[in-house]
């Protein structure tokens, strides 16, 4: 009976050990970092407590602000690029798809391939993030990647900005090589939030919005006359490099100041969103 059960320990010792592997980490796409999901505070950190009640119903719609009041926005997982599109990037699509060339694509103060695309229109820059497999940001994930989980002004923090920092207020009058300035990233260490070029988000743009938003991965109205651009450029001053600052502009313009990136969602496919016409 004794050498039955030291057979039968010999065969279980001859058998692969069993091995519980920790659940699988999901990879971000070549170029992105995974911004994780949850509630954050968006927009100015004034609250509807501490705004005149008069302004809600101004017909000034700036006596309020575009950026505000504050509020809580839920924002599922999704991916971000870590830089903003290069011109290198962009010309290998207009390459391949045969696609219009950026404005500024023989200037040399913008077409180095390593700084930012500029000159591209906001359906250009979608069909580029459809091309790569993703789509443009909306508003709230533009604003979730730049903040973090802290109430700041700035990606970085809330020291002011200098040119450590970004690449603003027309200090060198040109767009800087994407990642330039490591000192500005944001918490998730996405790059170039603030100054270098202003980015198209996919958001038609209302000024009211930030009132009537819904909590859950808001996204704009469904027609409007401009879209949403954020983050401030290589001309603005410090004020208009602040995070929760927004503008707009009509979706045909091709500037040397605006550019873009791009996101990927785990749980909404970029077909959920409109190809553009």
């Amino acid at each position: 009976m004794k050498s039955h059960i030291t057979l039968i320990v010999g065969v279980f010792c001859l058998l692969p050990s069993l091995v519980f592997a920790d659940p699988p980490v999901s990879i971000p796409p070549k170029g992105m970092v995974l911004i994780s999901g949850g509630v954050y505070i968006m927009g100015s950190h004034k609250s509807l407590i501490e705004l005149n009640p008069g302004d809600l119903f101004n017909i000034d719609r700036h006596a309020l602000g575009p950026e505000n009041p504050a509020h809580n926005v839920q924002a599922d997982s999704f991916y971000i690029n870590i830089h903003e599109v290069s011109h290198g990037a962009y010309m290998e699509f207009v390459q391949a798809k045969k696609a219009r060339k950026p404005l500024f694509w023989d200037d040399s103060n913008f077409n180095n391939y390593k700084q930012p695309v500029v000159g591209i229109s906001w359906k250009e820059a979608q069909s580029y993030c459809m091309w790569k497999g993703g789509r443009l940001p909306t508003e709230a994930e533009w604003e979730k990647a730049s903040r973090g989980k802290r109430s700041i002004d700035y990606p970085w923090g809330n020291e002011a900005p200098d040119n450590t920092k970004l690449n603003f207020n027309q200090e060198i009058k040109k767009t800087s090589f994407v990642g330039s300035y490591e000192a500005g990233k944001s918490d998730y260490g996405v790059y170039d939030l603030a100054g270098n070029v202003s980015e198209w988000v996919y958001d038609w743009h209302l000024a009211e919005f930030y009132l009537f938003s819904p909590k859950k991965n808001p996204v704009g109205p469904k027609k409007g006359q401009y879209k949403v651009i954020r983050g401030g450029n290589w001309r603005n001053n410090a004020k208009d490099v602040k995070m929760v600052y927004r503008n707009a502009t009509i979706p045909s313009i091709r500037n040397k100041t605006l550019g873009f990136r791009c996101v990927q969602s785990e749980n909404i496919p970029s077909n959920k969103y409109p190809s553009p016409s």
